[in-house]
């Protein structure tokens, strides 16, 4: 369903997007470069965080870390991931495959400034072997998110 629903987020918002899927695992950011041919930091990681009784995704460039003093700066608080269950109930995606696309229903997204370095990104398509190329400006304009200063 994950995967399906992300084929169909991009069949209504962005057509001239294709969700790839591969036989090889994409569920790290190792092994997502790998499969797509990309240096590590141009796959978009997809965290899910809990800030107070909101679920929000934070997308970085894929082998940034959030800093805890600049997420804390920015909404008042330390974050807290979600375990896997959560996730997916959340996003309907499993952990490796995780997406700020095809979401059962909205959540906030914030596009970390490490993706601005990059003509191209390679986030999870809702799958672990899952993906699309897509420019991260337009990646956070389809998803109605906002840019924030929130990695080391």
């Amino acid at each position: 369903m994950s995967l399906e629903s992300v084929r169909q987020f991009f069949r209504e918002k962005a057509p001239d997007i294709s969700v790839i899927v591969t036989e090889a695992s994409s569920a790290t950011v190792a092994l997502a470069a790998e499969a797509h041919g990309v240096e590590p930091d141009q796959i978009a990681k997809t965290i899910c965080l809990r800030i107070g009784d909101d679920v929000v995704l934070v997308v970085t460039a894929g082998t940034k870390r959030l800093d805890n003093r600049k997420f804390k700066d920015r909404f008042g608080v330390k974050p807290r991931m979600l375990d896997a269950e959560a996730v997916v109930e959340a996003t309907s995606h499993p952990v490796g495959g995780v997406c700020p696309f095809g979401l059962p229903s909205p959540l906030k997204v914030y596009g970390d400034l490490s993706l601005k370095a990059f003509d191209e990104v390679v986030p999870a398509g809702g799958a672990t072997n899952a993906a699309v190329k897509i420019a991260p400006e337009r990646m956070i304009a389809l998803v109605n998110g906002d840019w924030a200063d929130l990695c080391q």
